[in-house]
């Protein structure tokens, strides 16, 4: 390869790690520049994953950056370790004569359409009305032709994807960037059990917890384990909204045969967020066939939720026990330590060196899911390379200024926290701390915990999550739920009103 075509990958790169930060992986310095051809600049990554990775998360800023170094209206195309590609033609300047004759209108701003006016003005890309000129370019950066829009070539390319509702993989998720801590140990474990011997570990693996607490990443870690390992093995991975949406389709048109060739006849199942499945009654009728279908020839099936198999609402019984028969496992807040490392993996995946100092002001004040670690990574990325600096402690404030000041930090006098809530709610109905917060679920118990959640939800800033988090790591459905029954309640039942009035009164006081 030309070594020009490794110049111009460089400052491809450079240019996306200057302008597009967010999108900027260390992993990009592997892929290989394939040259230009007809008018496409290609790119081949080291796996089809990585490949897939790129097309749906890189496109535009690779144009970009492709546009913006050469200076040609020049699209990107992604390709893996086994898709063909054809090479330039040797003969270039032959090629650039047979060009030249429409040099004047081949090289156009992108932000140019058909019907533009000649007098408006150029963006970005240099116009060449000289076709020596021209003819000079195109020697450098090899032939090109222009592709009919940004838009077709990108939606070609799109294109290429599964678009059965499957879920993206991606490679940035493996198990060798999963952060293990003592909030997490026990599903990682399970996790790698399940991808070393699929069928015969732990069948179903179903993980739950919160929002943003790495869920997903086991399961793509799982996938992407199982499938180094197993190459020929037949997965589907993907949501429970994909699941219900493939199946109402398959329902109206009179598919079912192919739904349930395409579900029952593989080798590995992965759903993601089952819990969407309640109240899905002809679906749930369905997933359940599927699952028996699996379970008997020992096919793996990986299930991941917000709640354990038994608090899911409206699910049927004989579904919950199906998930029981095999291992549950769940993954809680990390703490202080672990959230640190993360922090640290993040930026490392990104080519950002995070200092040791910046990392712990960071996890000091974001200790609620992963999610929130990693946009506060983002933040801190694009304020930096914006303002060009090194990242410090000011950057850092002035960058995360939101996170800074989190409900968590509101103190008395700015009105009640969340354990105000919980000790004025205990002492009020008489009962101990460790029962607000546990697992019973007698009326005398689960009355006033709605109760704290809903006044919770009412008096602070805290998440449907936090709030769960706090009240014994219960998820925020079950907060949801607690503030429309004590808000539909108060209407009906004076004495709860006057109830909550009273402790409203005196949390406001605080």
């Amino acid at each position: 390869m030309p070594d020009h075509d490794y110049q111009v990958l460089d400052d491809v790169l450079a240019h996306i790690r200057a302008e597009h930060p967010a999108v900027a992986r260390r992993w990009f310095d592997e892929l290989e520049p394939l040259g230009i051809v007809s008018g496409a600049f290609g790119v081949r990554a080291h796996s089809d994953l990585h490949r897939d990775y790129l097309r749906r998360n890189g496109l535009d800023a690779f144009n970009d950056a492709v546009r913006s170094v050469t200076g040609q209206l020049i699209a990107v195309r992604m390709l893996g370790p086994d898709d063909e590609w054809i090479s330039a033609p040797s003969n270039a300047q032959s090629t650039s004569q047979s060009v030249s004759k429409s040099a004047k209108s081949h090289l156009i701003s992108v932000n140019d359409s058909p019907d533009a006016p000649a007098s408006e003005p150029h963006t970005n890309i240099e116009v060449l009305t000289d076709t020596s000129a021209f003819a000079s370019a195109v020697s450098a950066y090899n032939p090109i032709q222009r592709p009919k829009s940004k838009r077709t070539h990108i939606s070609s390319e799109r294109a290429w994807l599964d678009h059965n509702d499957a879920l993206p993989i991606n490679p940035d998720y493996g198990f060798e960037q999963f952060v293990i801590g003592e909030n997490n140990q026990i599903p990682h474990a399970a996790a790698i059990a399940v991808s070393e011997n699929p069928g015969h570990a732990y069948n179903p693996l179903f993980i739950h917890g919160g929002v943003g607490l790495g869920k997903t990443h086991l399961l793509q870690a799982i996938c992407l384990r199982i499938k180094q390992q197993h190459p020929g093995i037949t997965m589907r991975y993907l949501s429970c909204d994909g699941f219900m949406t493939q199946y109402i389709n398959a329902v109206q048109s009179a598919r079912m045969v192919e739904f349930r060739h395409a579900f029952r006849d593989i080798d590995l199942l992965v759903i993601d967020d089952i819990h969407f499945l309640a109240k899905r009654d002809r679906t749930q009728e369905e997933f359940f066939h599927t699952f028996n279908d699996l379970y008997q020839t020992n096919k793996q099936i990986i299930i991941s939720s917000d709640s354990p198999p038994e608090d899911i609402p409206n699910l049927e019984d004989r579904l919950t026990s199906r998930f029981l028969w095999g291992l549950v496992v769940q993954i809680e807040k990390p703490g202080f330590e672990t959230r640190v490392e993360i922090l640290k993996r993040k930026a490392h995946d990104r080519g950002l060196e995070l200092p040791d100092n910046i990392a712990s002001e960071i996890a000091q004040h974001i200790d609620t899911n992963i999610r929130e670690l990693e946009g506060a990574i983002t933040k801190l990325q694009i304020v930096a390379s914006i303002a060009k600096k090194s990242i410090d402690l000011e950057l850092t404030h002035k960058a995360l200024g939101t996170e800074f000041a989190s409900p968590a930090s509101i103190t008395a006098g700015q009105g009640p926290t969340i354990e105000h809530i919980i000790s004025e709610v205990s002492t009020f109905f008489h009962i101990k701390r460790s029962d607000l917060l546990g697992k019973r679920r007698h009326k005398s118990v689960a009355h006033p915990r709605q109760i704290g959640m809903y006044l919770t939800r009412q008096l602070t800033k805290h998440s449907l999550e936090e709030i769960g988090a706090h009240f014994g790591g219960r998820d925020h459905t079950t907060v949801m739920h607690a503030v429309r029954s004590i808000s539909k309640k108060c209407k009906d039942d004076p004495e709860l009103l006057g109830q909550v009035r009273m402790l409203e009164s005196r949390l406001k006081q605080l």
